[in-house]
């Protein structure tokens, strides 16, 4: 089950202490404005699974877990395994959370990933193919949010990104008379193949000050955001503008600067903490 988010209101005078601390340069943690939150993964935490982290970003928290089954590529994409994310909002994660059908903010987030994933190729889903225009690996990224406070979509792609890292294609075998597919997921033939990691850097704007990783509370305040997808080669392949905040040129230019110098340390950083695993 997903959730449909309402909003989180901020009273007067905090969304005026929270302005207050920004405009000095600050989160209201006391970091800086362009400082992320301490990052934690753990890995494997869902044992159904064939890959899965429980991310911490502050106090936000991801699930993400991947599975791997046989299927049909897409007509448009005979040669291709088949990449699918979904997203969902648990009802506990959050106050303002209702338990329902998915919305419009957990299909973008979805998308969002799956955008930045299939842009950079991230993922090489040629490698994926069993029986060229008949079998290939479908692969499914899950996202649940469990518990919110700020930054879902960076949070959202570290994790995805972490879990697809750690996956390993389970062993199968093909009846050569009857065509049908076994698969032993207690032996792995290879790590899923990757071409390249791909992280997002959300900017946000709040009153006239540029703000990465907010809380909650500061993302409740803040007017709209520009997300941009940086893939490992340091190149922008999506970007996303939310909200109903304007940015100027010069504002878009600041951040897409940002996003670059984030998004190759945020990749580097995931990368060192993968290694751990492998």
């Amino acid at each position: 089950m997903s959730s449909t988010p309402e909003t989180l209101l901020i009273p007067k005078i905090k969304y005026s202490a929270i302005l207050n601390v920004i405009s000095k340069g600050f989160h209201v943690d006391r970091r800086s404005v362009m400082e992320y939150r301490q990052l934690n993964i753990t890995y494997n935490v869902a044992p159904n699974a064939d890959s899965s982290v429980l991310l911490r970003l502050g106090n936000t928290q991801i699930l993400a877990g991947i599975k791997l089954e046989i299927g049909q590529p897409f007509p448009d994409n005979p040669d291709e395994g088949v990449l699918i994310v979904n997203a969902e909002y648990i009802p506990a994660a959050s106050p303002v959370y209702e338990p329902g059908p998915p919305d419009e903010d957990a299909i973008e987030l979805a998308r969002i990933i799956d955008r930045s994933l299939r842009e950079s190729r991230a993922i090489a889903l040629d490698k994926l193919v069993i029986t060229p225009g008949k079998r290939v690996w479908s692969l499914w990224v899950d996202i649940y949010v469990l518990d919110y406070d700020g930054n879902l979509i960076d949070a959202s792609m570290l994790a995805s990104m972490a879990a697809l890292a750690n996956t390993y294609i389970p062993y199968y075998e093909v009846d050569q008379t009857t065509g049908s597919i076994r698969i032993d997921r207690n032996k792995k033939i290879m790590p899923l193949p990757i071409n390249k990691y791909v992280a997002t850097v959300t900017i946000n704007k709040i009153g006239e000050y540029m703000v990465i990783d907010p809380t909650g509370e500061e993302e409740a305040i803040a007017s709209g955001s520009i997300t941009f997808s940086v893939s490992e080669d340091n190149y922008i392949v999506g970007i996303q503008k939310r909200g109903m905040g304007t940015f100027s040129t010069d504002e878009i230019e600041k951040a897409l600067d940002v996003a670059l110098n984030k998004g190759k340390e945020m990749i580097e950083l995931l990368k060192k903490l993968t290694a751990v695993t492998k």
